[in-house]
Parts: structure tokens; C-alpha cells; sequence
């Protein structure tokens, strides 16, 4: 059952550097966040992004966390795969373990797994691979928490979770429009981005501290999440994550890993 709280993760999607390219901004974003998702070298990212983030996370206090996506760098990530459990069973298993041991070389301790892309977006459709990722991660450590889209199969999620004896995060758009299913509006369709920050940071406002809402019909759902995922890859997206910040901050709610207060 949704609900209102006066705690919240806000997470970012980074260590997104490849080689000579560097993508993000993320030495401005990650002091801002609470929990960073970071690139395991499969859709980007390589071995000394992945140590210079690990670093910059743990010297913030931010909570370090995987951002497993499918082997893809050209298309980042973003193109549908045809593949089997087993083959998303060893994508994240060697994605998790190669960030824990960045992870656990620099003293911290890696606390949530987020999936990237097309991983993540086939998940919303495909509960079984929710499920895989779930008995993938639980495989390698039952503390890690894995970030979930939680709309109206919220319950089902955490249960799942608990089946498999993990916590499961259900995360809320910041800068996205949704439907009275608790889905996400289709990028095709207009108004599915919120470009405006004082509207994008009333409605996290509104879903942490009431449990609920707006969609894009006008219609008022209860909806919560226990973290809030930004962007923060620009200079317009950083201003959003910290007005988004700001306003949290101004009424009260307290900023934290999600690890620090997730039960379930």
C-alpha cells in the first residue's frame, strides 16, 4: 500500500564515461544524490570509470550501487535482447561482482543493484525477469536492495523480494508523466517528460509526503516510491536535481541511502 514518508532516496544513473568519452556530469550530481547507479563496463563505463566513481560515491556518502545493463555499448544499452534467463542470470551476476570488488577494495559496501535500459524497461513487461535479476543478486548477497519500477504491481514486487529473502525498492520518476495504472507515459506521447523543475519537484513533493499522484489525465492515483530516481547528465537536469533537492529539504524530508531506511 502506498504511502507518506519524511525520508527519501533520490538515485542517479552514472559512471557513464567510456574509454576517452566522458558522458555526465558527475562530479556536480553526485553530492546532490543519496544512491548512485553505477555503469558495470557492459553499456558503458570500464574498470577505471567504475574505481573513480566508486570513489567519488564513498567520499560523499553515497550509497554505491550496480547499474547492470545488457552487453551493448553502441546502442548503450537501449535495444531490446532475445535472451534467455540464464543469460541475464550471468549478465548480472558478473556485473555485480566485478563493481563489489571495486566496491570492497576501497573499504565501503555495495548496497543496491539497478537495472540499466532495456533490461530494466523489458522487466516492466516481463515480471520474470524481475524474478531473475532478483535470484541473481540474492545469489551474491541478501543485503543488496534491487530498484524496481513500482506502479499498481507494487505489492507483488516486495513480495517477490521477500521470497527470494531481498529488499525491493519501488523508484518514482521525478521528470516523468504517469498513468492511473501507476506506468509510465510512453515517450512518444506528448507531455510524457516534465521539463518544467518547479512542477517536476512539486510532484516528488507530493508523492513522498502524501503517496500520491497526478497523471498526465488530470486523474489523482496513490502512488509512492522509496527513491526517486534524477538525472543529472546536463546542466538543465542538474538544476532539476537540486531544486528537486531544495524543496525536499525546505519541507522537512530528510535525504538518505536507501539502505539506511528500507525494511522491506
Amino acid at each position: 500500500m502506498p504511502q507518506a514518508r519524511n525520508v527519501i532516496d533520490l538515485n542517479s544513473d552514472v559512471g557513464e564515461s567510456f574509454g576517452n568519452y566522458v558522458l555526465g556530469m558527475d562530479e556536480d550530481v553526485i553530492p546532490l544524490i543519496s544512491s548512485a547507479n553505477i555503469a558495470c563496463g557492459f553499456h558503458a563505463g570500464d574498470p577505471q570509470v567504475m574505481r573513480r566513481t566508486v570513489r567519488l560515491a564513498l567520499d560523499s556518502g553515497v550509497g554505491p550501487g550496480a547499474h547492470p545493463g545488457f552487453p551493448d555499448l553502441m546502442g548503450f544499452g537501449r535495444r531490446n535482447m532475445d535472451v534467455t534467463a540464464e543469460e541475464i542470470h550471468d549478465y548480472v551476476t558478473y556485473q555485480v561482482g566485478a563493481l563489489t570488488a571495486f566496491v570492497n577494495a576501497q573499504g565501503g559496501k555495495l548496497q543496491h543493484v539497478k537495472p540499466h535500459g532495456a533490461l530494466y524497461t523489458m522487466a516492466v513487461g516481463a515480471p520474470w525477469i524481475w524474478q531473475t535479476v532478483a535470484e541473481a543478486i540474492a545469489a551474491i548477497d541478501q543485503d543488496l536492495i534491487l530498484f524496481v519500477l513500482g506502479g499498481s504491481n507494487r505489492d507483488d514486487l516486495k513480495a517477490m523480494g521477500r521470497r527470494v529473502g531481498i529488499r525491493v525498492a519501488c523508484e518514482f520518476f521525478a521528470d516523468r508523466a504517469y498513468n492511473t495504472d501507476g506506468s509510465l507515459v510512453s515517450r512518444r506521447e506528448a507531455g510524457a517528460v516534465i521539463k518544467d523543475h518547479d512542477v517536476a519537484a512539486a510532484r516528488v513533493l507530493k508523492m513522498v509526503t502524501e503517496g500520491r499522484v497526478v497523471c498526465i489525465n488530470g486523474e489523482e492515483i496513490p502512488l509512492s516510491g522509496d527513491t526517486v530516481c534524477v538525472h543529472g547528465d546536463n546542466p538543465s537536469a542538474l538544476a532539476l536535481v537540486r531544486r528537486i533537492r531544495e524543496t525536499l529539504e525546505e519541507e522537512g524530508v530528510a535525504i538518505q541511502p536507501v539502505g539506511t531506511f528500507l525494511k522491506d
